[in-house]
């Protein structure tokens, strides 16, 4: 009988009807055999994270691939969301990233409680990679930076630049810069007291002032200050600027003190303005005013933003030296919330040339992510400057507490979810992002 009709359905039905039925039967097919199969691959970012920093890494080779990534803003810590790849799962196995696997009806659950105007949460889809660059002197290795070495640990690409590249023109080829913990103001870091008969300070003079002369300047205050002004123009067209320790106050001191020498004769042979710090420009500056610089060179420190002194003094002690990250509105204030995402509220402090900002000295138009109670200083502030934005963050290492020159590096290996070093990695996410447009 079930042959007569097959002869008879072959017989009787022209081609193309048999043709268009096999279609449909083979898509049937198809939909049945993923029927009830998970769809999505679910990258917690809470407690249950066996590695959060390398979960970024994952982020970024998803980008990369052009295959689009949903954050999910507040939602257990901010986790990703990706398709459901045999490719990408096995990236997630090969670098311990732990992930969930969600069938479609559970990723529509998550969709529906995020979406709830009720809930502090959001979903930002991440498009495009965005291109890095690193600012750091090329005789530099990877741990003498918390965010190069994040970079290589997280497994996320970057190129290196340097003074030549930047007064030449090539930040536009790049969407995200770091500056490496550099000095903007030619002072060398301050490094004078105590390191001027040692051989590496010397090097980094010699190098510095080298570098000056074959690019046209009589100084390396000079130097810097053309540096620290293509950077500003960088942000103003569209750039993301980040950095941490002595590149954030330097940065803003050295604009600042535009035209007026501020260096003592140690680092450039000859005297300081007696006039400088009335002649400072605090219009010219991203984050910082009304701060008085601190020029004797036998003192290390460029001026009273940083609080430091406080630890110093045994005012702030290591075990009281932790900042609060605040709590933006997700579906408003989506970039702070994106610089923000963590498992933790409150992160565990860290020192630095420049440990924290004294608040009083921070413009009112600045953004403060994150603050010691204790100190009553920002340790974590973000700002808009043009069509870009900035991110300064206090410290050197978030996993070195008091980290000295010659000191072994950080082994991120164990440290795979260091909070503090997650902060470092949303400022590189987030210029991907982009804010998924709710249904009406």
């Amino acid at each position: 009988m079930k042959g007569k009709i097959l002869i008879f359905l072959t017989t009787v039905v022209p081609t193309t009807i048999l043709s268009n039925m096999r279609l449909l039967l083979l898509s049937l097919c198809f939909l049945l055999s993923f029927s009830g199969r998970s769809t999505q691959l679910l990258i917690p970012m809470d407690d249950s994270q066996t590695d959060h920093l390398k979960a970024y890494g994952i982020a970024f080779y998803c980008l990369e691939r052009n295959v689009t990534v949903e954050w999910l803003l507040n939602y257990r810590g901010g986790s990703f969301l990706v398709p459901h790849l045999k490719t990408l799962e096995e990236e997630l196995i090969i670098r311990n990233v732990r992930y969930e696997v969600l069938a479609e009806g559970q990723v529509n659950q998550i969709r529906t409680q995020i979406s709830n105007p009720e809930v502090n949460m959001e979903i930002v889809q991440l498009e495009k990679a965005p291109k890095i660059a690193v600012y750091t002197p090329p005789n530099k290795q990877p741990w003498d930076d918390a965010v190069t070495l994040v970079l290589e640990y997280a497994e996320i690409p970057y190129d290196k630049i340097y003074d030549s590249a930047i007064v030449m023109g090539l930040l536009p080829k790049y969407d995200w810069l770091h500056l490496h913990h550099e000095d903007f103001t030619g002072q060398y870091g301050k490094f004078y007291a105590n390191a001027r008969y040692q051989a590496w300070y010397q090097d980094q003079v010699a190098v510095a002032e080298k570098n000056a002369k074959m690019l046209g300047f009589n100084k390396v205050s000079e130097l810097k200050l053309a540096v620290a002004q293509n950077l500003k123009n960088f942000v103003i067209g569209g750039g993301f600027l980040f950095t941490m320790c002595s590149g954030t106050d330097s940065f803003d001191i050295g604009l600042a003190a535009q035209g007026v020498d501020i260096c003592a004769s140690v680092f450039d042979g000859d005297p300081a303005d007696p006039r400088a710090q009335e002649k400072l420009n605090f219009n010219q500056t991203f984050a910082f005013q009304d701060f008085h610089l601190i020029q004797d060179p036998m003192v290390y420190e460029y001026s009273d933003i940083d609080a430091s002194d406080m630890r110093i003094k045994g005012q702030i002690t290591q075990k009281m030296d932790q900042f609060t990250l605040f709590d933006f509105s997700a579906k408003w204030d989506v970039v702070p919330t994106m610089l923000t995402q963590c498992h933790v509220d409150v992160v565990n402090g860290f020192m630095g040339q420049t440990t924290d900002f004294r608040k009083e000295l921070i413009k009112s138009n600045v953004l403060i992510l994150g603050e010691n109670k204790a100190a009553n200083t920002a340790r974590y502030i973000h700002g808009e400057m043009g069509q870009g934005t900035w991110t300064f963050y206090g410290g050197h290492d978030p996993e070195d507490y008091q980290h000295y020159v010659g000191d072994p590096f950080t082994d991120l290996s164990l440290h795979p979810n260091s909070p503090g070093y997650r902060l470092i990695l949303n400022n590189i996410l987030f210029p991907a992002a982009k804010k998924k447009k709710r249904k009406t």
